[in-house]
């Protein structure tokens, strides 16, 4: 969730110049550097084994893919891309844009409830959705009886596109919301001066302005529906994501599924540069400080107060009450199967919230105390993988370590099963979630003052005591922060514990994949309601705290 965690970010220059002025804040041994370097290495295996597999295709293999599999996964996420771009980017410009602009009823509380729907995974939403609307469905079936109204398919492209639309806008609308309250008024009175209404005005001012940071948001919407697997799996809709699993676990080809991995990456790193090259231009859009007046709405501000209360309601309020509804009439279900998985997801989580975060940290700290072109080169390989697919991770870490763990048994004779086991999960989701934690600990380290530490040291405090006295209290809540944020992710991934996981690990993530693949989309509200009022944990509290900072 990078746009929820920018209040704790710290960028990587920006923790290198404040090293360069801080400079010997914290004494660092010249080997915590080169920890931090081999830290950042796993981050280039999954990159490595995918280019090197879309540097030597195979005839056969490339053959099979253009003849069967590429032309459908292709047309399918392009139209899922598009169409999730287009309708995040109107629906979440729109409410930034009243919240940002006009003054109604209420709008003070909408501006950070509309974005809690980001805590609803696109396969929880997809759940609720197809429980709820579904041919089959109670509420369906009664619309059909007593108002002869057949509702559309919502297993559908169109069904797709709106759900993960409604999970997703909230990327848009949090950078556009900040865009229109940071213009200056300037541009938008010389507009209202040239004769224009305020509506005019605002399409010929204030959108244009905030053009590249609705591109930006609308950029990391696209980026998000590339590397979904859990809702386009619920759907049955086939992308590359969901055909490298196929592959995978299907076809059990695992060269076929690193060839469609890496066209897959082609595609991350098209939108990841269009992303970049859309902040780059984000400069021109400040024209003032003035911060633009609000238009007073009247009595047309319900209607802003209805659209915003009934995208909430949708998006938020009416999956919840579906999930819990189903979630009752399922409690046999609370069974010990579904305690081992809460089990698994818990201590999953929390071993990678701990690992990744200390990993954080000593990037970090090596970054912020030794900086430079290694330092920094590290701190943004390191973060890389969160701007990378799960499922692409997943093969393109598993399959180099299997075979180099093949390899030492052929050549070495030792028989070291690298694959398959926890400590390779556990690496999968610290490169996924590294730049999650890095953020707010990057951020945290930024506040550790040099004349606190000069001032401590004369008192007498120093090593382990200094660390406990003096950094812990400081660096606590921004490692909180970064574990809570980790755990929470952790819990919701999907593709990388359903195809890294060991032999009976299942996870409330995985347990909701089986159900929703066997049909029982009722049963599966149970693990997914607990997996959305965990997200809701750190969405909520992150969400106060920069209202309250504000």
């Amino acid at each position: 969730m990078p746009a929820i965690a920018e209040p704790f970010t710290a960028s990587p220059a920006a923790a290198a110049s404040g090293g360069a002025r801080h400079a010997r804040a914290l004494p660092v041994p010249r080997g915590w550097t080169w920890l931090a370097v081999a830290l950042t290495l796993p981050s280039l295996i999954p990159l490595g084994a995918t280019l090197a597999a879309l540097a030597r295709p195979e005839s056969e293999t490339l053959q099979h893919l253009w003849q069967y599999v590429l032309p459908q996964v292709a047309g399918n996420t392009a139209w899922l891309l598009l169409g999730v771009g287009a309708g995040s980017a109107i629906l979440g410009t729109a409410l930034a844009a009243l919240v940002a602009l006009c003054e109604f009823p209420g709008r003070r509380w909408f501006a950070w409830l509309l974005v809690l729907p980001l805590a609803m995974p696109g396969y929880v939403l997809a759940v609720a959705f197809i429980g709820l609307f579904d041919y089959g469905a109670p509420f369906t079936a009664w619309l059909r009886e007593h108002a002869a109204w057949q509702l559309p398919d919502i297993r559908s492209r169109a069904g797709l596109i709106a759900v993960m639309t409604l999970a997703l806008y909230p990327y848009v609308y949090l950078v556009a919301r900040e865009a229109f309250a940071s213009q200056g008024a300037r541009a938008l009175e010389a507009a209202r001066a040239l004769g224009m209404g305020p509506w005019r005005a605002f399409f010929r001012a204030s959108l244009p302005m905030a053009r590249p940071w609705i591109a930006g948001g609308t950029l990391l919407v696209m980026m998000e529906t590339l590397a979904d697997f859990g809702a386009v799996s619920a759907f049955n809709y086939d992308t590359f994501t969901t055909a490298i699993y196929k592959a995978w676990f299907a076809l059990f080809s695992t060269d076929t599924a690193l060839q469609i991995a890496a066209v897959l990456l082609v595609a991350v790193l098209v939108l990841v540069g269009l992303e970049t090259a859309s902040r780059r231009r984000q400069s021109f859009v400040s024209v003032g400080h003035a911060k633009a007046p609000r238009l007073q709405t009247g009595r047309r501000g319900w209607w802003a107060t209805t659209l915003c209360a009934l995208v909430l309601v949708v998006a938020l309020g009416l999956p919840l009450s579906q999930l819990g509804w189903q979630a009752l009439a399922h409690l046999d279900d609370l069974d010990p199967r579904y305690f081992a998985s809460l089990r698994n997801a818990l201590s999953l989580s929390a071993m990678a919230a701990a690992l990744t975060t200390a990993a954080a940290f000593v990037i970090a700290l090596a970054a912020r105390e030794q900086p430079g072109m290694l330092t920094t080169t590290a701190t943004r390989i390191s973060t890389l993988g969160y701007g990378l697919p799960g499922a692409l991770l997943a093969i393109g870490l598993y399959v180099p370590v299997a075979r180099f763990s093949t390899w030492l048994a052929e050549t070495r004779g030792w028989d070291v099963p690298l694959e398959g086991g926890l400590v390779l999960l556990l690496v999968a989701y610290g490169i996924r979630f590294l730049a999650v934690a890095h953020a707010p600990v990057a951020g945290g380290l930024l506040r550790v003052r040099p004349r606190l530490l000069e001032a401590s040291r004369s008192m007498g405090v120093t090593g382990a005591r200094q660390l406990r006295v003096v950094h812990w209290p400081l660096l606590r809540g921004s490692f909180a922060t970064a574990g809570l944020l980790v755990l929470v992710d952790t819990m919701k991934e999907m593709p990388i514990t359903l195809m890294m996981r060991p032999f009976g690990w299942d996870t409330l993530a995985t347990r909701v994949f089986e159900l929703t693949n066997e049909g029982e989309y009722a049963r599966a509200a149970l693990p997914s309601l607990a997996i959305a009022l965990a997200g809701l944990i750190p969405v909520i509290a992150l969400t106060r705290r920069g209202r309250d900072a504000a």
